[in-house]
This record gives C-alpha cells, sequence and structure tokens, in this order.
C-alpha cells in the first residue's frame, strides 16, 4: 500500500493572488486535494467513510511559506499520513520545485460518527501500512492562551460558497475569510510565512461570526466566535517584510 501519494502540477491562473503567485489559500485547496485522492487509494476517502456513517474532522492546521510558486510555474506535490493514533492522526504536505521546498504543512485530524462520536482512527487505515516518521512542518503546534480579551473588530457572515458538503465551512473558507480583512497593500508590507488555524466548532450557512485579534510575539493572532461567545477558530498568523 503506498505511503505517499504526489502530483506534478503547473500553477494555474484561478489559483493565484494580486502578485500573480499561488494564494495561501489556494495552498491549502491543493492540500485538500492531495489528502483526498490518496485517502481514496487507502480506502478511507470522503465516500467510504460516509457509507460507515463516519466523516473526518481537521483539528489544526499548520501552513509555512518559504515562497509562493509563480503563475505558470510547474511544482511538485507531496502527501504522506503519519502513524495514527486511536482519536488522532495527522497528514503532512510539500510543495517543491526541483529540490527547493516551496511550502509546507501539517493537518491533525480525528474521525466523527453522523452523532457526534470520536472514531477510532487507527480502524480505517490498511492493516500493515508502513508509516512514513519524517513530517514535512517540525514546528509544534502553537499554544494558545486562553485570556482574549481584545473587542470585536470585524464580523463575517458565513455564505453559501464558504459551506462544504457536510453543510460546515470549509476548513480553507477561514484563511480566505482572515486575509480578506486586508488590502493588497498591507498584505504585501506583511507577507504571510507561516499560519495556524485551530478549529474549535463548526460554523454553518449564514451564522454571523465576531472576530478579535491582537498582536503576539511577532505574529497575529485570532478568536472567531458565534454571537452567543461560542468558540469556532483560533488562528495564527506571521508576518515577514515585503
Amino acid at each position: 500500500m503506498e505511503n505517499t501519494y504526489s502530483e506534478s502540477y503547473q500553477v494555474r491562473l484561478s489559483q493565484c493572488d494580486h502578485r500573480g503567485r499561488l494564494s495561501p489559500s489556494a495552498a491549502l485547496d491543493l492540500f485538500m486535494d492531495l489528502a483526498g485522492a490518496h485517502a481514496e487509494r487507502l480506502g478511507n476517502g470522503v465516500a467510504a467513510l460516509r457509507e460507515r456513517g463516519k466523516f473526518w474532522v481537521a483539528l489544526k492546521t499548520r501552513l509555512e511559506l518559504a515562497r509562493q510558486p509563480e503563475l505558470d510555474e510547474r511544482i511538485a506535490a507531496e502527501t504522506w499520513p503519519e502513524a495514527a493514533g486511536r482519536m488522532l492522526c495527522a497528514r503532512n504536505y510539500l510543495l517543491r520545485a526541483g529540490e527547493e521546498t516551496l511550502l509546507a504543512g501539517r493537518t491533525e485530524w480525528t474521525i466523527l460518527d453522523t452523532e457526534g462520536r470520536l472514531c477510532n482512527v487507527r480502524e480505517v487505515y490498511p492493516g500493515g501500512m508502513v508509516f512514513r516518521t519524517d513530517r514535512a512542518v517540525e514546528t509544534p503546534f502553537y499554544r494558545f492562551a486562553r485570556d482574549f480579551a481584545e473587542p470585536v473588530f470585524a464580523e463575517y457572515r458565513v455564505r453559501s460558497t464558504d459551506v462544504d458538503l457536510v453543510g460546515h465551512m470549509n476548513n480553507v473558507a477561514y484563511l480566505r475569510m482572515l486575509l480578506g480583512l486586508y488590502g493588497t497593500a498591507e498584505l504585501d508590507a506583511r507577507p504571510l510565512r507561516a499560519v495556524e488555524l485551530h478549529y474549535r466548532n463548526a460554523a454553518h450557512e449564514g451564522d454571523r461570526l465576531s472576530i478579535r485579534r491582537r498582536e503576539s510575539e511577532g505574529a497575529t493572532e485570532y478568536r472567531v466566535e458565534q454571537r452567543d461567545g461560542g468558540l469556532v477558530l483560533l488562528a495564527r498568523v506571521e508576518n515577514g517584510k515585503g
């Protein structure tokens, strides 16, 4: 059983940001497609799990950007899962141009059934599968402080175009939402170098989300809540200089 899945890509115009480079959200879209294709080969894709009344749920994602590939650039994409624990597993992603690493990602996952109960993740992987032990991202997931008293600075209503096939706000839509809060000049002045998204509770079409932010240790942190204060997302964006 193949423990690694890879494809060759050419960056398309529809995937580019205002600078003609693969956008961070398009990179996460690409990671999602890679994971889906590999999962189908492993027998634990969306359709296979749905037949068993289960579905994948992303808990945390970290994306690190060394360089955003340019329009029409040829890149190699690769993904592989780590050995699963009983309730958690992780998947790695790499985008390369030759020997140059462009973007790296790592996502932590679990599986729920239709009643919202945690399932044994190990059971969905093929028996005898040999897992890789290396990681695309060595940085451990960030620990967010519990206090977040900053006032609400923006609101967002979840649109029909934000939801995925199970009716939740899509994982990538949160990054699009956060980056969309800024103009192109500010994005150019503080280009994204890394981002972490910690998904806490699902948002759905029509939900009105409140967004708080604060500067912390050279990065910007975000807390996204429902109107009643229920926590939806914690995020951390690390920026460089343009």
